[in-house]
């Protein structure tokens, strides 16, 4: 909406137009009277006679001016042409009228180009009053109060369109902005259909551009470390819950859970949990998995379950992870929980395996590991990794706007795969990364903003 001022200002437009109208109208009237030159009688001579008063004969002869006035003539020309151009200009000034009493009843409908040709027509009339006024050597007054008038109009005009550009015209530019990105995304969701729980396929074909969704629900972007998502295996009626957890350092306290996305971005959680003495947490790598949220526990190094029901803990040592190796984004990232279609995971990298990840399956009902995988990639050289489909696969860095997806270890086949799959970043570096098999989306806490992306799967 325009400002008050604005609104007073529009008014003020029409009456002004209406009196140039009538003026010019006036002008186009009495384009010939608007100088009289007075014009001789040119048709008959005159002879008289007389006698003086010596007696002398005297004759009088008048005759008159034979030479033909064509400066007059020419004068009289340009006041046609004049008048020809006030018809055109009357007809103009109507038209504008027009246009300016739907900009006061609609003024939500007109932008920023209908400015520039108000007042490029006003100039127009401006430059022919001007030499109408020169031409005619005239000082009416009617010259001077339509000279006036229309520069008090072209004053209005550029008024008008600073409160426009602080308002109507900057909204509609972020207006169209955001169209832009609906369409895009659109598109996008065209181009990716998921197939939940469907691992008929080859593995992953691409990413989507990544949807960001707002900075952490503590609104500090110096909570660097954490994660969100959704639980991998929800009980019914959580499906739609969130989780989240962020700090300022790789240490983990507490953690909220928001009951759907609304809540989730409103910051507006349902239950708040936070760890109690010898529970504390390490690392960023968390999850929500069966209604249970899976962590790092600091001292000793293990896996810690929470049941966000029952508010109950337990853990379990895995004997061969290593504290001394960790992802090149986060330190004390020394074990990874992951689930997906296949179940749960936790990946982390041993003496025995000189710093290459091993992936272990979690067997859920006793928390223990019941089977695990030697890769060939380095963890230190990993920004992150996240399973799918029974498939590892690791991250790195291209650049700062650009992620790659650039190895794969298939558990099933036990066979590894250098690829190249990239994507977009929002930011740098990020501390969590996870797939989520019933939504097949990648959650990610990118330096403090949630962001997730859609999966593509090559069913070739």
């Amino acid at each position: 909406m325009l400002p008050a001022l604005l609104l007073l200002l529009l008014p003020a437009l029409s009456p002004v137009l209406a009196w140039i109208v009538s003026a010019f109208t006036f002008l186009i009237k009495h384009a010939g009277t608007v100088i009289s030159y007075p014009v001789e009688d040119w048709e008959s001579g005159n002879v008289t006679a007389s006698v003086s008063e010596s007696g002398q004969c005297v004759c009088h002869v008048f005759l008159p001016d034979t030479t033909f006035p064509a400066d007059r003539v020419e004068h009289m020309q340009e006041i046609v042409g004049f008048e020809a151009k006030l018809a055109v200009y009357l007809q103009d000034l109507t038209e504008l009228t027009i246009r300016v009493n739907i900009l006061e009843s609609s003024p939500d409908k007109y932008i920023k180009l209908d400015f520039e040709l108000l007042r490029i027509e006003l100039r127009e009339f401006e430059a022919l009053v001007s030499q109408l006024k020169n031409s005619l050597n005239s000082s009416s007054p009617i010259f001077d109060s339509l000279y006036t008038e229309i520069h008090n109009m072209t004053l209005i005009v550029n008024q008008l369109e600073s409160y426009d550009e602080s308002n109507l015209a900057v909204f509609r530019i972020e207006l169209a902005k955001l169209q832009k990105k609906l369409e895009d995304c659109q598109k996008e969701q065209e181009l990716i259909n998921p197939d939940i729980g469907n691992c008929n396929h080859t593995g992953i074909l691409a990413l989507s551009k990544p949807m960001v969704l707002q900075l952490n629900a503590h609104l500090t972007p110096g909570s660097i470390y954490g994660g969100w998502g959704k639980d991998s295996k929800p009980l019914r009626g959580s499906e739609s819950m969130y989780f989240f957890g962020a700090y300022s350092s790789p240490s983990i306290s507490d953690f909220y859970l928001y009951s759907n996305y609304d809540k989730l971005i409103l910051r507006s959680a349902f239950k708040h949990h936070r760890t109690p003495n010898g529970w504390a947490g390490l690392g960023s790598n968390f999850i929500v998995h069966g209604n249970s949220l899976y962590y790092q526990r600091n001292a000793p190094l293990s896996m810690a379950k929470l049941n966000l029901t029952s508010s109950t803990y337990d853990y379990r040592v895995i004997s061969a992870a290593s504290s001394k190796f960790s992802y090149s984004y986060s330190a004390s990232q020394f074990l990874d929980f992951a689930a997906d279609e296949n179940g749960m995971w936790v990946m982390y990298a041993s003496e025995a395996s000189k710093g290459k990840i091993v992936i272990a399956k979690i067997e859920e009902k006793s928390f223990g590991v019941e089977d695990q995988w030697n890769t060939g990639v380095f963890k230190e050289m990993v920004g992150n990794s996240f399973m799918a489909c029974g498939v590892m696969y690791a991250t790195r860095s291209v650049d700062v706007a650009t992620e790659e997806i650039y190895y794969a270890f298939d558990t099933k086949t036990k066979e590894e795969k250098h690829l190249s799959i990239q994507f977009q970043k929002f930011q740098d570096k990020y501390t969590n990364l996870d797939y989520n098999p019933t939504d097949q989306k990648l959650y990610m806490y990118n330096n403090g903003y949630y962001v997730s992306y859609n999966v593509k799967f090559d069913k070739e």
